[in-house]
C-alpha cells in the first residue's frame, strides 16, 4: 500500500499590479440631508492583466466585496518620442483593466476608520468614515497640472509641493470628502505627441477643420489620455489623497483641450476634434467617475446624455456639480434643457443648511467683457479670446448667467439655505459675493494645486478691475471682496481650499496658500430658518 503523498502547498496568489489607483469615489449618504447610517463609496483600479482580480476585503463590511469590469486596453501605441520622463511610465505590453469595488460602510455617531485590500494581498489602504453626529470636513482643489509642466520648475516651484501640503494637513485631522473642480489633468500635448495629429497640428486653427479622422488616431487617443491620468495620479502626494479620501469631480476644458467648447462650432463638430472629445470623456467617465457608459453611477443627476452632472449631501450639507462642458459651446455653458432642470436638482438639496455648488469657472468674478470685446475686434483669433470667451462673466453668456444666479438666490431665500459657488480655472484665490436683500451667494475660487499662478501687469489689472462694485440688474450688488486679513483681492499663488463646519452650524473656509504661515480664514454663516 502506496503511503498517501502529502499535499503540496499552494503558492501564495501574486500580488495584483496596480498601475493606477486605489481612486475612491463618494457616492455619499442617504436620508433628506445625507445623514443616515451607511456612507456609500466606490474605488476603482486599473491593473496589469486580463484576469479578474480577487474581490475586495473592507473594513466593517462583513462580505467580501466583488469587482466589476469596467473598461480594458491592449496593444497600446506609444505616446509619443519627446514625452518627458515623468510621462513616459513603463507601459504593459499585456492588456490592462480598469476594475470598481462598489460597497457601503457603516457609520457611527463619531468618526470612523475603514481599511481596504484585495483578498490574499496584505497591502492595505484606508478612509475616515464621517460620523452622523460630525461636522463635514471637505478639501476643494482644482488644475492639477500645467500646460508646460518645465514652466513649473523654471519658476522655482516643486510640482506637488500643494499636493504635499494637502496631504499633511490630511493625515493631521482627515477629511471626509475631497472636491475636485476642473482641470485635474491637462490633456493638451496631444498636438505635440501624437503623430496622428501631425496633420492637423501643422494647420492653421480653422483649417484643422477639414482634416479626416486618421484610422489609427482612436487608440493613440486612448494611450494619450491613459498616460496623462498616470502621470498626473500616480505622483506619490496626489495618489496617497486619492487613495485615502473619497471624491467627487467636474471636469473642465483641460481635462480635454484648451478652450474646448469655446472654439468655433464648425472646428468642434469637425471629425478630428470629435475624436478628441470621444477618448477625453470616455477617460474622464472612466477615471475621474469611475462610471461605465450603460451603467449611470448613483450621484449622476442628469436624466440622460451628454451630461455628467452629480450631487451628493453629507450631515447636512449638499453638493452640486453641474456639468459644464459636455453641452459648452460659443454661446452657451449650459444647455437650454440643462437650465431647465437646473430648479430640480436644486429642490433635491432642500432639507439641507448649506450647498456647495462647484462651477468649474468662476460664477461670480469680475467681468473682462470690454477686453473681449477689443480683441473681437482684431482679425484672426487671438490667444485670450477663447479664455475670456470661457468665462460666466462673458458678454455671449450675460442672460445664461443670470439665470443661473437667480435660480440660486431664488432656491436661496425659499428654502432658508446657504449657498457657496466653489470654482477654479483662473489660477488665482478669491472671494465674491453677490447681495440681493436680505440673500447673499458667496463665491470662493481656488487654484491651483499645481498649476503656477499668474503675475505681472495682467494681474495688476485684474487686481484694478476687481476692486471696482457693480450692480447688476434686479438690484443685485456684486462685490469681489479684499481676501480675509489682506487688502488685495486676488491670491497670487498656488492654493487649496479647506471648508469644515463649525459649532455653530455654519463653515469655514481656509486658503492655503504657498509660502503662507497659516491659511486666510472666512467665517460662513449659517442662513437661519423661519
Amino acid at each position: 500500500m502506496n503511503p498517501t503523498p502529502p499535499r503540496r502547498k499552494r503558492p501564495p496568489p501574486r500580488p495584483q499590479v496596480v498601475l493606477l489607483g486605489p481612486i475612491l469615489h463618494a457616492r455619499g449618504s442617504g436620508g433628506a440631508t445625507g445623514s443616515a447610517a451607511r456612507w456609500r463609496v466606490a474605488v476603482t483600479f486599473l491593473l496589469e492583466g486580463d484576469q479578474e482580480p480577487p474581490d475586495l476585503l473592507v473594513e466593517g463590511v462583513l462580505l467580501p466585496v466583488p469587482p466589476r469590469f469596467l473598461y480594458a486596453w491592449a496593444d497600446m501605441p506609444p505616446v509619443g518620442p519627446d514625452l518627458s520622463d515623468a510621462y513616459a511610465q513603463p507601459c504593459p505590453s499585456g492588456p490592462m483593466q480598469l476594475w470598481r469595488y462598489d460597497f457601503a460602510v457603516p457609520r457611527g455617531l463619531q468618526d470612523g476608520h475603514a481599511a481596504y485590500g484585495f483578498q490574499g494581498d496584505e497591502r492595505r489602504w484606508r478612509f475616515t468614515v464621517p460620523g452622523t453626529a460630525m461636522a463635514p470636513r471637505i478639501a476643494y482643489n482644482a488644475c492639477g497640472g500645467c500646460e508646460d509642466e518645465s514652466s513649473i520648475q523654471a519658476e522655482g516651484l516643486s510640482r506637488n509641493a500643494m499636493w504635499g501640503h494637502l496631504l499633511g494637513r490630511h493625515r493631521a485631522n482627515p477629511f471626509h470628502l475631497m472636491l475636485m473642480g476642473g482641470d485635474q489633468v491637462y490633456a493638451d500635448g496631444l498636438w505635440e505627441q501624437l503623430p496622428a495629429l501631425k496633420e492637423a497640428a501643422s494647420r492653421p486653427l480653422m483649417r484643422r477643420v477639414e482634416v479626416k479622422e486618421p484610422p489609427e488616431l482612436e487608440r493613440e487617443l486612448d494611450a494619450w489620455y491613459l498616460a496623462t491620468y498616470r502621470h498626473a495620479w500616480n505622483q506619490p502626494e496626489a495618489a496617497a489623497m486619492l487613495a485615502s479620501v473619497p471624491g467627487l469631480r467636474m471636469w473642465d476644458d483641460h481635462d480635454i483641450i484648451d478652450g474646448w467648447g469655446s472654439h468655433p462650432e464648425s472646428l468642434l463638430q469637425s471629425p478630428v476634434y470629435q475624436a478628441i472629445y470621444r477618448a477625453a470623456r470616455r477617460a474622464f467617465r472612466l477615471f475621474q467617475i469611475g462610471m461605465t457608459d450603460d451603467d449611470p453611477i448613483e450621484t449622476l443627476m442628469a436624466p440622460e446624455p451628454p451630461g455628467f452632472t452629480q450631487g451628493i449631501m453629507v450631515n447636512g450639507i449638499g453638493i452640486l456639480a453641474p456639468d459644464l462642458r459636455s453641452e459648452r459651446r460659443p454661446d452657451q455653458v449650459f444647455s437650454l434643457r440643462s437650465l431647465r432642470h437646473l430648479p430640480r436638482w436644486l429642490e433635491h438639496f432642500s432639507a439641507c443648511g448649506h450647498l456647495l455648488v462647484m462651477s468649474s469657472v468662476p460664477l461670480i468674478f469680475t467681468s473682462f467683457g470690454l477686453l473681449e470685446r477689443v480683441l473681437n475686434l482684431i482679425p484672426g483669433r487671438q490667444k485670450m479670446e477663447d479664455d475670456l470667451r470661457d468665462q460666466w462673466r462673458s458678454p455671449a453668456h450675460t442672460q445664461e448667467w443670470l439665470q443661473v444666479v437667480e435660480a440660486l438666490l431664488d432656491f436661496s431665500r425659499r428654502q432658508n439655505c446657504s449657498v457657496t459657488i466653489l470654482s477654479g480655472e483662473v489660477h488665482l484665490g478669491a472671494y465674491g459675493r453677490i447681495d440681493s436683500g436680505d440673500v447673499t451667494l458667496r463665491q470662493c475660487v481656488s487654484s491651483g494645486i499645481v498649476h503656477p499662478a499668474p503675475h505681472g501687469l495682467a494681474v495688476d489689472m485684474m487686481e484694478r478691475m476687481a476692486a471696482k462694485p457693480e450692480k447688476l440688474r434686479g438690484g443685485l450688488h456684486l462685490t469681489m471682496e479684499p481676501m480675509p486679513g489682506r487688502e488685495k483681492r486676488l491670491l497670487t499663488v498656488r492654493n487649496w481650499l479647506s471648508l469644515t463646519g463649525t459649532d455653530e452650524g455654519g463653515l469655514l473656509a481656509e486658503w492655503h496658500g504657498e509660502g503662507m504661515a497659516a491659511p486666510m480664514a472666512l467665517s460662513i454663516p449659517l442662513r437661519q430658518r423661519d
